[in-house]
């Protein structure tokens, strides 16, 4: 968490920085090419071309140095021309072990496309309807009873968001090991008043994902993990992705690194425990699931094509060039999600007019002047690779 009041307002699960502490970074790591795990596709294995190879190592490396990330994990897929994956940097900065492409990160907010796939495969099973306000599924929601299920979905519920609770910021970072329930989680955001009616604007907000992830529980009986697992990541075949019960994070993984912290020193966050962002921002992934995933939540594979037309209706977020729809953005023509939690931050995003994929894995969530890292990282190689689409997200997602 953030400790500059002012800016708790607008960040949704992690307050971002007034003060950012430079990380010591070693030089750069060899570069590796990944094998694909899963089945072929018509992105030629030769790469991009030397010219266009050559100046996206330069734009990575240059943000990387400029921003002080430690490491980097990129991949980029276009079909009929090639694909791109690199690694960079360091996993370690106490060691200098090097950042490789086979490595797990947890994804943050991406977790908000799975939960939210979760919840619309419902919607097709014909169990909920977007439009049932939560106070049929979830008891004691300020304004239960106008909130919708999209509403929610959509971050237009009005909701107090319980990250910008001081108390939770200070619970947390107190003891980032500690287990939050999703019900304390609420109650940190249901101390306060809404903060608009419903769907009257756009709040990025975390209590809205962790009200669906009670419905989801609600309506099937389950935990929320053993759902995802049933009915996303297994028709998906995304085998490295999991919503962890504790703290652990499969082997090989980056450290990684925040400067969230009460003190404002950076801090190795790679056990802190993910409960606090649960159906918000709790999973795990590595590149080749991402890349998988990027493709299927874009396109709608999991879902009918009546769902997932309600799903990319994006609706005005406030800021240029960044839309909103069900657990879903578009920035710059990309369709996806990015996500930021103490020590790493992902973007998974997928082109439809060019089907390109992008997917970036870094270990640090330390802000740059204000800006994410991996949205410099993004924005960097979509001006080369895609001029008329560059990803530019202006506020951080967490």
């Amino acid at each position: 968490m953030r400790r500059t009041p002012s800016r708790r307002l607008w960040a949704a699960a992690l307050l971002v920085a007034s003060v950012l502490t430079p990380l010591a970074v070693p030089p750069a790591a060899a570069v590796t090419a990944s094998v694909d795990r899963h089945d072929a596709d018509d992105c030629p294995s030769h790469g991009l071309g030397p010219e266009l190879t050559a100046k996206l190592d330069k734009a990575i490396e240059d943000v990387r140095r400029q921003a002080n990330i430690p490491g980097i994990v990129a991949g980029l897929w276009m079909p009929g021309k090639g694909r791109y994956v690199r690694a960079t940097g360091v996993a370690d900065t106490a060691s200098g072990r090097p950042m490789t492409d086979d490595m797990f990160v947890r994804i943050g907010s991406e977790t908000k496309t799975f939960t939210v796939t979760a919840l619309l495969k419902l919607v097709d099973d014909g169990r909920i309807g977007l439009d049932d306000p939560i106070a049929k599924y979830v008891k004691g929601v300020p304004k239960g009873h106008k909130i919708t299920l999209r509403h929610l979905a959509e971050m237009r519920s009005g909701l107090f968001p319980y990250s910008s609770d001081p108390g939770f910021v200070h619970d947390l970072l107190s003891d980032p090991s500690r287990t939050f329930t999703p019900r304390q989680l609420l109650a940190y955001g249901f101390k306060h008043k809404n903060t608009f009616a419903p769907g009257k604007q756009f709040e990025y907000n975390n209590s809205n994902l962790i009200l669906l992830g009670l419905v989801i529980e609600k309506v099937t009986g389950q935990r929320l993990a053993d759902v995802i697992d049933r009915r996303v990541l297994r028709p998906a075949h995304l085998r490295h992705t999991l919503f962890p019960d504790n703290s652990e994070i499969p082997r090989p993984h980056p450290q990684g690194y925040t400067n969230q912290t009460l003190s404002g020193e950076v801090a190795d966050a790679t056990h802190w425990n993910p409960s606090w962002a649960w159906a918000a921002g709790a999973m795990i992934s590595d590149l080749e699931d991402l890349r998988r995933w990027a493709k299927i939540v874009a396109t709608g594979t999991l879902l009918s094509p009546q769902t997932q037309a309600q799903r990319l209706k994006m609706l005005p977020t406030g800021f240029p060039g960044t839309s909103y729809g069900l657990g879903i953005f578009e920035s710059g023509g990309w369709i996806g999600h990015n996500g930021s939690i103490p020590g790493y931050e992902t973007v998974t995003v997928y082109l439809p007019s060019k089907k390109a994929t992008l997917v970036l894995m870094l270990n640090t969530d330390i802000t740059y002047q204000g800006q994410e890292p991996s949205s410099l990282v993004a924005r960097a190689i979509t001006e080369i690779v895609t001029p008329d689409n560059v990803y530019d997200r202006p506020v951080p997602p967490r």
